[in-house]
Order: C-alpha cells, then structure tokens, then sequence
C-alpha cells in the first residue's frame, strides 16, 4: 500500500515539474536558472543598485499598518482552491512615509523592497506568467533574490513624525518652508497591476521628505503577486495573484467584470485606509497601534491634529490611476474627501476612465503611455484622457495632462533604479533613470502645494505647449515661451491657460 501511494505521489510530482514545449515555459526557466547561479556565485545581485537616499530637506520615515476592518464581501465570486471568497475585506494594509527630523536612526531594521516570504512573491509572478509549478515557483524566487538581493527601502522605521509646523518647499529648496496650519498634506496612493505598494517607494519617499505624507495601499484585490493577510491571533493567510480562471464558474465574472470588482475592492481599501487616517488624526493613533499586526505606529498617537485629511489628494499608477479616477465619482464624499488627483499613466486595459471628476487633477503620462497609440472603446486613448481633463476645466477646476519625455511605463516605479541597465533595455526609457523619478516627484510637488495654497508655480504656470503628442521625427511644434529645463522633459497637452477650445 505504501509502494502504491508513493508511486502515486512520484508520477503526480513528475507531472507537475515535467519540461513543457512552451516558448514561455523554456525561457523563464531559463532565465531564472541563469539567475540562479549568477547569485549563488556572486555576493552582489545580478545588475542591480542600491536605491538612493531621498533628496527633500526632511528625513524620511515609514510605518508598515495592517488593521482588522468590518469584515465585508464586495463581490460574491469565490475560489476554486477552498471556496474562500475572493473579494472578502478583512484587514486594510497601507504604508505610511513622511517627514521626521533629518538624522533620524530606528533601532528597527529596513522594510525590504521584496517583503519575506519572498516565495510567495515568486509564486505569484509564475501565477501571472501561466507557468506556476513546484519548480517554476522556486527558480522565480531565486530569480527575485538574484535581481534585487536583500535591497532595503531606504526609509526609517517607526519613528517620529516631524514636531515642527508643517512643512513645503519649493524644487530646489531655495524658498524658505511654507507653514500651513491646516495639517500635513496627505496623499493616498494606489498601486499597478502585478505590482505592489513597495514598488514605488522613490517617489512616495521623496514626496515624504519634501513635507509630505503618502499612505500607499497594498491591494488584496488579486492584482499583486502575493500578499499575508495577518490578523492578531490568527495565523497568517496567503493571498496569490488570481484572476477568472481561478474562480469557481458560478462565480458569473468575465474580463470585464472581474476589472470592475477588483475596482470596487479596490475603492473599498482605499475608504478603509481613509478611515484610518482620521482616526489617527482624530487621536486613536495609540488604538491603531494596538491593533496593527504589523507591530508598528508607536509614535501614532503623537499624529493627533497634524493631517489635514479634509483636502487629501488620491494618486495611482496604471490601474491604480484607474481607480483613482473611479473615487472622483460623485465626490467629495465622506467616505472619499479627495479634493484633487495625481493621476499617472491611467489603465489602457483597465476599464473605462471615469469622466465625473470635479476636483483639480493631475494626468501625467509616460513618454511610451502617449506615444504608443491605443484603441481604447473605440478612440484613441490619448483622446480620451484629455477629455477627462477638459471634463474638469469645464467644470471650473484646473487640470492638467502632460507627458514626461524619455520615460516609459515603469520609470516612476522603484524598478529602473534598482535595475537601471536591464529596464532601459526592455522598456526602450531613453532619460536617465534618476532624473526620470525626479522629474514625477517634481511636478507632483508642485501640484500638492497647489492643493494647498491654490498657487500655481512652476511648469503648472505654463500653458499648452503640444495639444497632440509630439513625435520626434516630425517637425517640432512651436513650444511657445516654456523654458527650457521644461521643454527637455515636458509636453503640455491640456492646462487651464491656452489653447482655447477649438485652435487646438
């Protein structure tokens, strides 16, 4: 009998790790294998950089928050593997970066750019490649290990917030601070598909250190490779990238609907992380600590007062930027008191853009987002974010839509930096990799302070300079009186000062 069961076991795990005739089989293995030993015969991982020091005048420090929320399904749409239901909100997961004195240490260690289990990480990118096995899971962690090694979030744990007034300057720093009683500005911001809240600790963190706060979400909502959800008293449950094919067929949802749930639990987290934050400011930081599984927030209860969560702006990249146009929906609300968006390189294969936005935004895209042209239901995508931001200037509330020359898809991402050679190839992103970061982080700035004093400065004082993208081997569009250092790194597209409608 125990001959049979083990034969039975030796022929099930043979058909799990057998070789397949797929292109995509052979070359992540590959690929992962060459990753593999390249680490283990090297101290240093394959290609990669350290991520920099934050450049603001402030420190920067960052606190890891998990807390239980009222258990809710916001999708009926359960799993095949148990018939747990896949859309179930149980804890909300956010990461705090802001401003602490400069010279700060933490006696904790650094949050890891790739959290531990870094396995459930690699099996989620198998997940996402369709070539999850025993053995393609393994040699992707390993991969992961070799490409980014133990890299570390340059970011200070669980220390103090910044006890001074409130804290902007201007790009630069040649401005004395700007003190603002309201609070600390505060952004939410949302991550892409197959990406995670780590990813873009860059530009949250150089926002932190220019007097900032940026609480950014990871989202349970199967568009990450691999989260814990951790709850006191319970062990630990993995979450896995998932999507159609991994739900039970009663579940009813196709591509289209399966986007729009994972929008909706999306929008829920965000609304949970929004809670938290007042609760924080309204002085239950020390509460919050208690019940954050992640054991970190011991200088929350100090927060009382300090974030001026009435003019929040919500930010996102990709499918993020997606959902943080869905939020705008018939708001302000109570649930989401957004008062204007950052809203970077939004979804082509996401769903609809939400065009009711009635509060300032912000739509930057990268070089390759314009200069690809995408159908997106019927027209051009570019013609359909531009008319989200007319939508806003129609309605009285400035808006802008630029493109970031020389930069790609991930350039905002944390991954060109650690990466720099390997996703300049890829990706074809022609700006240096960290000017590409500084040029997002930079207008950004600006446009947080403009939430803030209603000021335009900087390149949001420039109009329109390229109604339609600019295509390098044509002739080049006159860029009117825009200096420069911008005309090297911007088009302006829509702005609330020239062209007028219709001489575009």
């Amino acid at each position: 009998m125990g001959s049979l069961i083990w034969e039975r076991l030796r022929q099930r795990l043979w058909r799990t790790i057998q070789p397949r005739s797929t292109w995509g089989y052979i070359l992540c293995c590959g690929i992962a294998t060459f990753l593999v030993v390249r680490t283990l015969s090297s101290s240093s991982p394959l290609l990669s950089s350290n991520l920099p020091a934050y450049t603001g005048p402030f420190g920067v420090g960052t606190i890891d928050v998990e807390v239980p929320v009222e258990t809710r399904s916001i999708n009926n749409a359960t799993f095949k593997d148990g018939g747990h239901p896949a859309f179930q909100l149980e804890t909300v997961l956010f990461t705090l970066y802001y401003p602490t004195r400069r010279g700060t240490v933490s006696s904790k260690p650094h949050h890891l750019w790739v959290p531990k289990p870094r396995a459930i990480v690699g099996e989620g990118y198998a997940r996402f490649a369709h070539i999850s096995n025993f053995v393609t899971n393994s040699l992707i962690t390993f991969g992961l290990w070799g490409l980014v090694g133990s890299t570390k979030i340059p970011a200070h744990v669980d220390v103090p917030l910044h006890d001074s007034p409130v804290l902007l300057q201007s790009p630069g720093f040649e401005t004395e601070p700007l003190t603002v009683d309201e609070g600390i500005p505060v952004m939410v911001f949302s991550h892409g598909m197959a990406s995670s809240r780590t990813q873009y600790t860059q530009y949250v963190g150089e926002l932190a250190s220019r007097g900032f706060v940026v609480a950014a979400i990871e989202h349970r909502d199967g568009s990450g490779p691999g989260t814990q959800i951790i709850r006191h008293g319970q062990p630990p449950r993995t979450l896995l990238h998932f999507d159609v094919r991994h739900l039970t067929v009663d579940s009813g949802l196709d591509g289209d609907t399966f986007k729009k749930a994972q929008l909706d639990f999306r929008q829920a987290e965000v609304e949970e992380t929004v809670g938290v934050l007042e609760r924080i400011n309204h002085g239950a930081g020390g509460e919050i600590f208690k019940s954050n599984s992640r054991h970190e927030g011991q200088h929350l209860y100090e927060w009382e007062g300090r974030l001026a969560i009435k003019n929040a702006t919500i930010g996102g990249h990709s499918f993020g930027a997606t959902l943080a146009l869905q939020t705008l929906r018939n708001g302000p609300s109570e649930l989401l008191p957004f008062q204007g968006a950052v809203v970077l390189d939004p979804g082509k294969q996401s769903g609809p853009l939400n065009h009711d936005v009635r509060v300032p935004t912000l739509i930057l895209h990268s070089n390759s987002w314009s200069s690809r042209r995408s159908i997106f239901f019927g027209r051009a995508h570019f013609d359909v974010v531009k008319d989200v931001v007319r939508g806003v200037l129609k309605r009285g509330k400035d808006a802008w839509f630029m493109t970031s020359l020389g930069t790609s898809h991930p350039s905002v991402t944390d991954a060109p930096l650690i990466e720099p050679w390997l996703l300049s190839f890829t990706t074809g992103a022609t700006i240096d990799v960290h000017e590409g970061v500084n040029q997002y982080v930079k207008v950004t700035q600006r446009f947080l302070q403009y939430q803030t004093t209603g000021v335009k400065e900087g390149i949001l004082a420039e109009c329109v300079t390229h109604p339609q993208y600019w295509v390098e081997d044509e002739s080049r569009p006159d860029s009117g009186d825009l200096p420069e250092t911008f005309q090297k790194y911007w088009q302006i597209h829509v702005a609330p000062c020239g062209p007028k409608e219709g001489e575009a």
